[in-house]
């Protein structure tokens, strides 16, 4: 079973505190044991220091046996330690707690102290159980040889207490933080995984289709960025879901009306007399258009499928992007005549060296001035101008249409947004539009004022160093 993240944050931030906590105990109890241990050993070499200066002063020229039985005292009574005096061969000669080892040599601090250094040893002795402190200094005759050694041992058994208890008292204090901190962990995840939860309930309910529950976190942290996204989520997910059905309301009636007129046509010229040859004509000229339409339709739909699913490659090319606009805007004519609409061209440099599909570029612009002939009244007028601008290939188709406003204008580039005065079929013509010039790497700007016109700004990047190919 998966453990929840308050207890993963309980169980971090305990395992943070227990390190922390350990290692501070670690490093304030062998520091307190250091300084102690210091601190003897100081005291010891200051003793040290005296006998090897009594002996230099009084006993060098004398044997070392003559020197350990005149200083069998030689500290005071004060001085809590135990003196031998130790030969070169490591009989114990004196001890002032009169016990005799036969194995000194044993000891480390013996061995260094034979070879000249003064060297101290924490450790055990036979004839106690207590931890015991040894420091061996040499003792040099007149010659500078070493004759014997003076050892001090003083028990740490004191010491040692004061130390565990020290240890003791952290612990206790360790346990207590330890406590408090584990108090504070809960609450603390308790704060954290209490809007997580909240944020789970809403996204489970959002995945079950529930797009109208709404997270309620007020904070400005990371959490209420993410109820503020999920949000927002729900709000888009129930527009595109608006505009789905409306778009499916809507071409499901759009493909209902040619569908019916050629199926009304087809019924009417079953029944026709031979003399009724007008009436055919006209019938199958209704069931041709209508077909068109459909099939106009349906090509749209292909065409955005293919878009939003990637499979869209394009077949480019070199060629004169100046001669494509000008090839594109003598093919729509005849429609703006029909509409009643002047349509006019300026293309400013009548060669425009460019790579890319053109296809799919002539289907772009024929889509861009189907839809301003579409939105252009009677005696209107509409515009293709193109030119070259820095690095771009700039491409405007600008009418004297009815326009859009400004909340139209915002969602004009979605998919299957309709706005009110659309003539679209679909809805889709100018995601698609704008998907083209995304796929040649430029961009699409639309500038409209409702009643006044658009203008469409399509910005394509170029290659300097292309030639054109011979048109001829």
């Amino acid at each position: 079973m998966k453990k929840s993240i308050g207890s993963r944050i309980i169980n971090s931030f305990l395992i943070i505190i227990l390190l922390t906590v350990s290692i501070i105990d670690i490093l304030l109890i062998t520091g307190y044991r250091q300084y102690y241990y210091n601190t003897i050993e100081n005291n010891l070499r200051y003793r040290i220091d005296n006998a090897q200066g009594i002996y230099q002063e009084n006993y060098k020229q004398y044997s070392i046996e003559d020197f350990a039985l005149e200083n069998i005292n030689l500290l005071p009574d004060y001085v809590k330690a135990e003196v031998q005096i130790i030969d070169t061969r490591g009989n114990v000669l004196s001890d002032s707690l009169g016990v005799f080892q036969d194995n000194v040599l044993l000891y480390t601090d013996v061995q260094k102290a034979l070879n000249g250094k003064i060297t101290s040893r924490v450790g055990t002795v036979e004839y106690s159980d207590d931890s015991v402190m040894s420091l061996s200094a040499p003792l040099k005759d007149q010659n500078g040889d070493i004759s014997g050694l003076v050892r001090l041992n003083v028990s740490l058994a004191r010491v040692n207490s004061q130390i565990r208890y020290v240890a003791f008292f952290l612990v206790i204090i360790s346990l207590l933080i330890i406590s408090i901190s584990l108090l504070v962990g809960v609450v603390l995840a308790k704060s954290i995984v209490r809007p997580i939860e909240e944020l789970t309930s809403v996204a489970e309910e959002m995945a079950n289709g529930h797009y109208k529950v709404r997270a309620n976190l007020d904070s400005n942290d990371e959490l209420g960025k993410l109820g503020f996204t999920l949000n927002t989520l729900a709000e888009e997910i129930l527009k595109k879901d608006q505009i789905k059905n409306d778009f499916i309301s809507s071409i499901s009636h759009e493909l209902r009306t040619p569908l019916t007129s050629i199926k009304g046509w087809a019924s009417i010229l079953m029944n026709l007399n031979e003399d009724e040859k007008q009436l055919y004509i006209e019938g199958l000229d209704i069931i041709q258009n209508e077909s068109d339409r459909l099939a106009k339709m349906v090509e749209e739909l292909l065409d955005f499928s293919r878009y939003i699913s990637g499979r869209i490659t394009l077949d480019k090319d070199i060629f004169n992007l100046a001669t494509t606009c000008s090839n594109v805007c003598m093919q729509m004519e005849p429609k703006a005549d029909i509409a009643h609409v002047q349509l006019s061209l300026e293309i400013q440099n009548s060669v425009m060296v460019y790579i890319g599909d053109e296809n799919r570029i002539k289907q772009l612009l024929i889509n861009l001035l189907d839809n301003a002939i579409k939105f252009t009244e009677e005696n209107g007028w509409i515009k293709l101008t193109s030119y070259v601008d820095e690095d771009n290939y700039i491409i405007l188709v600008s009418d004297n249409g009815v326009g859009m406003s400004k909340d139209e204008l915002d969602h004009v580039k979605e998919k299957f947004y309709k706005g009110k005065h659309s003539k679209s079929h679909s809805g889709i013509g100018l995601s698609i539009a704008d998907e083209i010039v995304k796929l040649h790497g430029g961009h699409m700007d639309i500038f409209s004022e409702e009643n006044v016109g658009t203008t469409i700004k399509i910005s394509l990047p170029y290659d300097k160093n292309v030639e054109v190919k011979n048109e001829d």
